[in-house]
């Protein structure tokens, strides 16, 4: 073989290497940023996300200067990231500083894919954080690798319906220990064990990938989403009236539905232990339920939907099986709007545990405030008054603000859609850059 043959194979695999990487690049996972960031370019997309605003209103809402409001205006306007109002402007005004301006809400979405234990959400949303249009699928549970090339071919057909949008970044909520550098994921309930998440969906979406534990995106949603009302779980005797801001002082997110996790949020910024979330899946609960663990009365499976499902089954409150297929937890909640006692009484045993356990664990931590999220707390509303009386019973701290999260029981999809957003809310200018790169 010549040597300038095995020059020009040299070159063509150093070619191939080099646009490999290339490729690659091109879509990497990118760490989640779940915190309200303060620079100018991040406060000015945030003013401008609720709707048309002023530069005026905006340099209030902001604290900014005019001129560096008009800056970062302009900048976000030539980024593509906002569009201007001209039909807005008020009678009389002069000047394009009177224009009113918005995030561009119709030319780009971003993805966003929440994978539970039972089934996987996949959903569409604008650059507000306004879902557009979803699925679900059952999450598979046969193998890893061929779970999470399921979950990215179907997020990757669900996305080809919307080809009037630019799709910028796609975002995964889920449960268990993620690395957020990486994308990589143990999930013990699915048995997976340092599933490449990020990259295999990167790879088939072509898209920037960030993944993020689900309870700490779910926080994180009701820092940077505009959050529908919610309900406070009850008027506590003693309580001072008013209260901190959603991004200021503490919050403790306390979730549970067929898992049960929590997170806490320190002035605006979704606190992310280095090693991973904690976990209180097996704080004891004074039930008699058997545990995976060997133990009995753990959090997570006594509160969880299957297993209160199961026992509603044994106990005959419901059928395993209806005319349609197996019954579910919904199934239990339409037995107690029916009229059913035994199901309001396990539906109240369950609510009552859980309002002992925040309780317990909003003592120890003692937050400015308390948000509960999750199916267990906000699809049986009338359980809510179990949680809130057993939360008084069982806290020793003066009454504190406990609400019921408004995103009800879309919160496992907007947790995906803020995990999308979070970089692009963090740092406009720069993710449009590394777009572009």
């Amino acid at each position: 073989m010549s040597s300038s043959t095995m020059s020009t194979r040299t070159a063509e695999r150093t070619s191939r290497s080099v646009s490999t990487v290339r490729t690659r690049t091109q879509r990497p996972v990118v760490t989640p940023e779940l915190r309200v960031a303060d620079n100018p370019a991040a406060a000015v997309l945030r003013a401008a996300t609720t709707g048309p605003v002023s530069r005026d209103d905006a340099a209030r809402s902001t604290g900014s200067s005019i001129a560096t409001v008009n800056r970062q205006v302009s900048a976000l306007l030539a980024a593509g990231l906002l569009r201007e109002r001209p039909d807005l402007t008020a009678a009389g005004a002069v000047g394009r500083p009177r224009v009113p301006f918005e995030v561009d809400h119709e030319k780009y979405l971003t993805l966003g894919i929440h994978i539970g234990a039972a089934a996987t959400k996949i959903v569409a949303a604008d650059l507000r954080g306004r879902i557009l249009g979803g699925l679900a699928i059952a999450t598979p549970q046969s193998g890893q690798q061929f779970a999470v090339n399921t979950v990215a071919r179907s997020a990757r057909a669900f996305l080809q319906r919307w080809h009037r949008r630019k799709p910028l970044w796609a975002g995964v909520a889920i449960g268990g220990r993620v690395d957020p550098v990486t994308g990589v994921v143990d999930h013990p309930k699915l048995d997976w064990h340092g599933a490449a998440v990020g990259s295999v969906l990167g790879e088939v979406l072509e898209l920037p990938v960030s993944v993020a534990p689900h309870v700490e995106a779910m926080a994180a949603a009701e820092l940077l989403l505009p959050v529908p009302d919610s309900a406070r779980v009850a008027e506590q005797p003693g309580r001072k009236p008013g209260g901190t801001a959603p991004g200021t002082g503490s919050s403790l997110y306390f979730y549970v539905r067929e898992t049960a996790g929590i997170a806490v949020t320190l002035d605006g910024r979704v606190h992310t232990p280095s090693n991973g979330p904690g976990s209180i899946a097996h704080l004891p609960t004074g039930s008699d339920v058997r545990c995976g663990c060997g133990r009995t009365g753990c959090l997570e499976v006594t509160v969880g939907d299957r297993s209160v499902h199961s026992r509603a089954v044994g106990r005959g409150i419901i059928p395993a099986h209806n005319g349609t297929g197996g019954t579910t937890i919904a199934d239990l909640y339409r037995a107690a709007e029916a009229g059913s006692e035994q199901a309001r009484e396990l539906l109240a045993e369950r609510a009552t545990i859980l309002g002992h356990t925040v309780a317990l664990v909003r003592d120890m931590l003692n937050p400015d405030r308390v948000v509960l999220g999750g199916q267990a707390f906000t699809a049986y509303r009338p359980a809510v008054t179990h949680v809130a009386k057993a939360f008084q019973q069982g806290s020793q701290l003066p009454p504190t603000d406990i609400r019921i999260s408004g995103f009800g029981g879309k919160v496992q999809e907007f947790a995906a859609v803020v995990t999308a957003l979070s970089v692009l809310y963090a740092d406009p200018l720069g993710a449009v850059r590394r777009l572009s790169a």
